[in-house]
């Protein structure tokens, strides 16, 4: 087994753990299965995580940067406000599509967070970590754009932080791509519609 650096072996076990967890479920996933997963020994998992706790919360950090990272390059400037709001939904959008495993995974680690007694402030990190992310869009567009908001930063990033929650819980529950085109351009509306342009 080729010798790598801490961090870069704890972004390998994070991501097999996101397989893992992703595949078989949280409580089934075991430090054991994410170490097989990694094609690591039990020890080396153990050197770079102190607990199943440390290792929940790089799970979500992990998943959260995988799309806002596909969603910061969309929001490049375009023509119009509305296409520049569009293309950064249509981005995640299209990420839900094609991981709707790692966003099911979002949800069942939160319900684990909440109901294990100790790791109830993953959950909470978890939701501030959706707001941090949208605050960061928001001044990204703010920026590039020249843009005044009608709302506050962080009710805004809320709002969308918990918008886009329950669009992708509906989407995970039931399905039906035919009419996510109409609830983009209703969402992409109303956000452009939440801030002006200088």
């Amino acid at each position: 087994m080729a010798r790598l650096p801490s961090a870069e072996r704890r972004r390998q076990l994070t991501e097999a753990a996101i397989r893992a967890m992703a595949r078989d479920g949280v409580p089934r996933t075991t430090t054991r299965s994410i170490a097989a997963e990694a094609g690591v020994s039990l020890s080396v998992f153990h050197y770079c995580f102190d607990s199943k706790q440390q290792l929940v919360e790089s799970v979500i950090t992990t998943i959260t940067g995988h799309y806002v990272t596909v969603v910061k390059d969309a929001i490049r400037p375009r023509a119009t406000l509305e296409e520049t709001v569009r293309a950064g939904f249509q981005a995640y959008w299209d990420h839900v599509r094609t991981h709707p495993d790692e966003h099911m995974l979002t949800y069942e680690l939160t319900q684990y967070a909440l109901r294990r007694p100790g790791f109830e402030h993953l959950a909470r990190r978890q939701y501030e970590l959706y707001a941090e992310a949208y605050t960061e869009l928001i001044d990204q567009l703010r920026q590039s754009m020249g843009l005044r908001l009608r709302v506050p930063v962080p009710v805004l990033a809320r709002y969308l932080a918990a918008m886009t929650d329950g669009l992708t819980l509906n989407y995970l529950v039931l399905g039906d791509d035919a009419v996510w085109t109409g609830i983009l351009d209703t969402v992409t509306a109303h956000v452009a519609g939440l801030v002006q342009e200088n």
